[in-house]
């Protein structure tokens, strides 16, 4: 508590149960600078959540003007929710409770509700704080008959306890949830997360941009072309885009490594080298052909060939 900048604030013993998943906004390494090809979905969401969260007193004046208390980020996976997230809190000065199931259940009958409470309770001696529920479909999905009661019980509250922030005008927390499977998030979490926004798979313009903030600190030959790498990683996701190119990076190594064992030497690792070769279009073609191979079931060795040809 001391560290994120709260102090003089008691926890109660369910309060603490959520204090280690809390991040200080100052500790997030994430900003708007690592997020490529989402430009038009940031603006949007520094316009109409970041700014009336951090902006309150431009708003006094008018009912309708406030941050949302809840907040959807959808799209398929590996295409920067979570990313976007830790942006927020960081932009918004928010603390960041990243909320695990496991501190929410317990095995005694009603400690889980209580815990519930306390989440919200620690969220608003903390404020302004951001609730981060990732895979949010997994916790709130749609509700049927065949529930455990418990857990049914459980929803509700959680649901209870929300309402009474999205009344609460003075209240600075907001709920931020990701999934992929937002057609299984429950009608009336749905109606709480007034904003939505989706985030999909890159086009080919973004993909350059997201290629160029992955290798913006690496040392590349003459021969990197963004263009075209960004024209034969189509369908790929900005995590599938991260993964191509470490594995063509690490691509160097495997060079070393074979090197070694053709002069035979005993220990691998002893081989004489100053330092990595840069890297080249090469390497990050074989890294996009690895990364096609698992994601297509596409020969990674054939499409090396087909590209390079």
């Amino acid at each position: 508590m001391q560290r994120i900048g709260v102090s003089g604030i008691k926890l109660t013993e369910h309060e603490l149960c959520f204090a280690a998943d809390l991040v200080d906004p100052e500790s997030i390494a994430i900003s708007w600078r690592d997020i490529g090809g989402l430009d038009e979905t940031i603006r949007t969401i520094r316009e109409k959540v970041i700014f009336p969260f951090k902006r309150r007193d431009l708003l006094v004046g008018s009912a309708l003007i406030r941050p949302p208390k809840g907040v959807l980020l959808y799209g398929p996976p590996g295409c920067g929710k979570t990313t976007i997230a830790k942006a927020m809190a960081k932009d918004a000065g928010a603390r960041f409770i990243n909320f695990q199931m496991s501190s929410l259940l317990d095995k005694w009958h009603g400690e889980s509700e209580k815990r519930a409470d306390a989440l919200f309770s620690l969220a608003r001696k903390i404020q302004p704080a951001i609730i981060f529920i990732d895979e949010i479909d997994s916790f709130l999905r749609v509700r049927n008959l065949s529930d455990h009661a418990n857990m049914a019980t459980l929803k509700g509250q959680f649901m209870s306890l929300w309402d009474g922030l999205i009344t609460d005008a003075t209240c600075q927390i907001m709920v931020v949830g990701a999934t992929n499977r937002p057609q299984d998030v429950d009608a009336a979490i749905l109606r709480r997360m007034s904003s939505k926004f989706s985030i999909g798979k890159p086009a080919q313009v973004e993909r350059k941009n997201i290629l160029g903030i992955i290798l913006r600190t690496e040392d590349l030959d003459e021969t990197v072309d963004l263009d075209t790498l960004a024209g034969m990683t189509e369908e790929f996701s900005g995590s599938e885009l991260l993964e191509a190119c470490r594995l063509g990076a690490t691509h160097r190594i495997h060079e070393i490594m074979r090197n070694a064992n053709k002069s035979h030497l005993d220990d691998i690792y002893d081989v004489q080298i100053d330092s990595l070769r840069k890297m080249s279009m090469a390497d990050l073609i074989l890294g996009v052909s690895e990364v096609r191979q698992a994601k297509y079931g596409i020969s990674g060795q054939e499409f090396s060939n087909l590209v390079l040809d």
